[in-house]
């Protein structure tokens, strides 16, 4: 098992790279890189699943469970995001009305 100060650093050194690749992205270019990865939310999601399935103790449980409810909220969010992007580029003519809108 990987020691606390050792998964610690992992972390850190994981958000700090994470941090340095977004931003030199350019702005323009978040939201498709962004929609591109959701693939990745997927698999966050299934680790957090296999994760409560092996849980033993309350605490484990808990923390499973919160990481499946944010996993599932950031996959769907991601998916949300790409479609409403993927609306822009319609044609106004075959564009839906968005709720609340007129034809």
């Amino acid at each position: 098992m990987i020691d606390g100060i050792i998964a610690l650093y992992i972390f850190m050194l994981a958000a700090f790279t994470g941090y340095e690749v977004i931003a030199r992205v350019p702005v323009i270019l978040h939201t498709p890189l962004m929609s591109g990865s959701n693939f990745v939310h997927g698999i966050v999601l299934v680790g957090a699943m296999v994760a409560l399935g092996r849980a033993d103790s309350t605490l484990g449980i808990v923390i499973g469970f919160i990481g499946v409810v944010l996993g599932a909220g950031n996959a769907v969010g991601g998916y949300v995001v790409t479609e409403r992007m993927l609306e822009m580029f319609k044609s106004s003519g075959t564009r839906k009305p968005a709720t609340g809108e007129h034809k």
